[in-house]
């Protein structure tokens, strides 16, 4: 079985592409989550592995919800439509959205 994931996002269609890329490369994505509230929520409630957060959220910053998901267990990259995002001390590290792959997920994980 793959790594357990949630995603966050709240384009529902990016969340649906993203869904399909990595469940075609060997992921199993658990639940979605349109912003920090039901990421919180669905965090709780599943046993993750790793957690896409998109940066810009509905209901606040990926950046300042990160540590708080992280201590669910999972470990949290951080993903963006913008190139130029900085890692925080909570995360594994960012991906801009068009450079999402299984391959540089796992080129990130610890």
């Amino acid at each position: 079985m793959g790594q357990r994931v949630l995603i966050v996002d709240d384009h529902a269609g990016f969340r649906a592409n993203a869904r399909r890329l990595l469940e075609c490369e060997g992921f199993e994505v658990v639940a979605e989550a349109a912003d920090g509230a039901e990421a919180l929520r669905a965090a709780a409630e599943h046993a993750l592995d790793l957690i896409l957060l998109d940066v810009n959220l509905p209901d606040g910053d990926g950046r300042d919800l990160a540590a708080e998901l992280g201590s669910h267990g999972a470990q949290v990259l951080l993903i963006s439509s913008r190139d130029d995002v900085e890692p925080t001390a909570h995360t594994i590290g960012f991906l801009a959205k068009d450079r999402l792959s299984g391959e540089a997920i796992t080129a990130l994980l610890r």
